[in-house]
């Protein structure tokens, strides 16, 4: 399902009423804004949460079965539901994606990038119960050691981001390709 960025809006959602483009606060720039009911349309980030776990010293990715990035390798993540918990969510999509029940070890880092509507909150942990499995959304599922992630077939900057970060901090002798 797509969602419409608020920065698009033409009309007011609150009183219907067209909206005009303005500088709201210095500094700032400009936004859809209703001069009738001063309803301001703010395009603010989409939040996800994910996770990166080991199986037999390989690490858990999937292959994405629909896009952005059908066909790319990632970790296991997708998006926050509104009143969700960051760590509940990446736990549920951990459990949906690859079949696994996951504990979190703690958080490795937040990742954005200019230009992209995603921050994605990435937790390390560690796998509770469960066998990689195929799951939703999930074309395939494979465990990757350290040297054999498949850096030129990874979706996201946030994955290479991510799975740079996890290997440097828990496996520092591993080899991460220059310019990951």
């Amino acid at each position: 399902m797509h969602q419409a960025d608020p920065a698009s809006y033409r009309f007011c959602p609150i009183c219907a009423a067209s909206l005009e483009r303005k500088v709201v606060k210095e500094g700032e720039l400009p936004r859809p804004t209703c001069e009738d009911c001063g309803f301001v349309a703010y395009s603010n980030p989409r939040l996800a949460a994910g996770t990166i776990a080991m199986v037999d010293g390989g690490i858990v990715l999937l292959k994405r079965a629909n896009e952005p990035q059908k066909g790319k390798w990632v970790f296991p993540g997708g998006f926050v539901e509104r009143g969700e918990e960051v760590s509940a969510a990446a736990i549920r999509e951990t459990r949906e994606e690859v079949k696994l029940r996951v504990g979190l070890t703690g958080i490795l880092d937040a990742y954005s990038f200019p230009g992209q509507d995603v921050v994605i909150v990435v937790y390390a942990a560690h796998v509770l119960s469960g066998e990689p499995e195929v799951g939703d959304e999930t074309e395939a599922v494979a465990c990757f050691k350290p040297e054999d992630i498949p850096w030129d077939d990874l979706g996201f900057d946030t994955t290479r981001a991510a799975l740079r970060d996890y290997l440097r901090r828990f496996y520092p002798l591993a080899r991460v390709p220059r310019g990951v």
